[in-house]
């Protein structure tokens, strides 16, 4: 299996983790007198079950990681972690853009006025060319889970 499959399972695995704690949520408590929908403690156990996969998958999707390669040398594991900086650091930058930009909410010209005290272009110059940089170092990324294999 190709790393790239076994990311999209891991997500379908998630996915029906959080709709089986959902159909959980909703059976663990009824009313005294009535039925629940499903047996919550069946749901339950199927819940494990697919935790128990999740981190046999998960387990092998970091060790492949952890070997793989880009074409630059740098392991999936560290492309990764760089990928997740480059999000944080883009969501920052926009963040501390907006949070510098001035807003017309002044009734009248002797009220106080908001001054920024960011240079707001730049943090969005900044923003824009991380958010270049995490997408290009994604494409890097996908490209490699369709041609690297999972190590079982």
């Amino acid at each position: 299996m190709k790393l790239a499959e076994a990311l999209v399972q891991r997500a379908t695995l998630q996915k029906r983790l959080h709709e089986l704690r959902e159909r959980i949520g909703k059976s663990a408590l009824v009313q005294e007198g009535n039925e629940p929908v499903e047996d919550a403690n069946a749901l339950l156990r199927q819940a494990e079950r697919l935790i128990d996969q999740m981190t046999t998958l998960v387990k092998q999707i970091n060790d492949t990681n952890s070997v793989s390669r880009l074409a630059d040398g740098r392991t999936l594991t560290h492309a990764l972690a760089e990928r997740d900086a480059l999000a944080t650091r883009a969501r920052l930058y926009r963040s501390a853009a907006e949070a510098g930009t001035p807003q017309m909410n002044r009734y009248s010209n002797t009220e106080i006025r908001s001054i920024s005290t960011v240079d707001v272009a730049a943090l969005r110059q900044r923003a824009d060319e991380t958010a270049v940089a995490y997408r290009e170092l994604d494409t890097l990324i996908q490209a490699a889970n369709w041609t690297v294999d999972l190590i079982e």
